[in-house]
């Protein structure tokens, strides 16, 4: 197993994977590639305001970490740049469309914004999936180590990052790695951890 630069070679086995350890793996009737499109995607395309990388196993791309070091930048670049042809290519209402792929669109058309008093102490933020055969094996906390190393020496002060808050396993990873709660929503927990503790 290895780690490197993502590539854009690699975004259908990135959407895959967003898609398989994604909300809606239960649902049937859903477009595969729609998470990826709002969750991993942007990250590998949007350049040198970003890092991606990806795990790589005997079978192939196996998980990634992508992470925006400047959250209100890459928004706006995500606005003026990714966002215009997906809203194009998925209009916001399509008769028939199920109920999973109406909320990604949803998404789409208004993506949610970070908070202010998020952004202004933890700028970055990251996005890791990993599917459960590499899961457990140390990987996912050493590439979020590599990272926060990373950002610090580019001067970012600290990152942040969204789980759902019934993700314990993740939650008690990134509680490990230094990261606090920040906020809490129905379905979300809001974390962020200073580069240098």
């Amino acid at each position: 197993m290895f780690v490197r630069p993502a590539r854009l070679d690699d975004l259908p086995a990135i959407y895959r994977i967003c898609d398989e350890t994604g909300t809606f793996v239960s649902e049937d009737d859903r477009t595969p590639e729609l998470l990826g499109h709002v969750y991993a995607g942007p990250y590998v395309v949007a350049g040198e305001d970003t890092r991606s990388v990806v795990v790589v196993d005997g079978h192939g791309v196996a998980g990634y970490l992508l992470c925006a070091l400047d959250t209100n930048a890459f928004e706006r670049w995500r606005e003026t740049t990714w966002w215009p042809g997906l809203r194009a290519d998925y209009p916001r209402v399509l008769v028939g469309r199920s109920a999973a792929d109406q909320e990604v669109v949803d998404l789409i058309h208004a993506p949610p914004v970070a908070s202010a008093s998020i952004v202004t102490q933890y700028p970055a933020h990251l996005h890791i999936d990993l599917l459960p055969r590499i899961q457990g094996c140390g990987i996912g906390g050493k590439l979020i180590r590599e990272l926060i190393e990373d950002v610090a020496k580019r001067g970012v002060v600290g990152l942040h990052l969204d789980v759902g808050s019934e993700n314990v396993r993740a939650i008690a990873l990134y509680r490990r790695l230094g990261f606090t709660e920040l906020e809490r929503t129905s379905d979300s927990l809001f974390m962020g951890r200073l580069t240098t503790l």
